[in-house]
């Protein structure tokens, strides 16, 4: 069963993000940007780790869908709903997935990750069924 994370803060989870480990080789360091819009939506850009076999251009929308932290994207992340699975309290890692399990992915504010947060983080994918070993670096 994969949970989202209940306490969210759509203001404070928006920014620059980069991406720690994911299942697309070559995305380690790549930065993406979400932007709150402030109406229940993100802006995104950058670059998409979250789908596909190698990274690609992210541009699109991420709409609030449900309770927590819950979204769904026009574009990016193939269009499958995103999951905020965890993130510290003070909103420097975040780990996202979908809910059926396709793709799991750790952003971090900061580069390189701590090592306690990387540690929970990988707990947390475990945790919520995701293969660990296939959302390395």
């Amino acid at each position: 069963m994969i949970s989202s994370a209940v306490i969210f803060d759509p203001a404070r989870f928006g920014g620059r993000w980069f991406v720690a480990a994911s299942g697309v080789p070559g995305c380690a360091g790549a930065a993406q940007d979400w932007a709150w819009d402030g109406r229940g939506a993100y802006q995104l850009s950058g670059v998409d780790c979250g789908a596909g076999a190698k990274p690609a251009r992210l541009s699109g929308r991420a709409v609030m869908t449900g309770p927590g932290a819950r979204f769904t994207p026009d574009a990016g992340f193939a269009k499958a709903p995103v999951w905020v699975l965890w993130m510290d309290q003070d909103y420097r890692v975040a780990v996202l997935g979908t809910p059926g399990g396709g793709f799991g992915m750790v952003l971090t504010r900061e580069l390189p990750m701590r090592a306690d947060l990387g540690a929970a983080a990988r707990e947390v994918l475990g945790f919520n069924g995701y293969d660990v070993a296939r959302i390395g670096r």
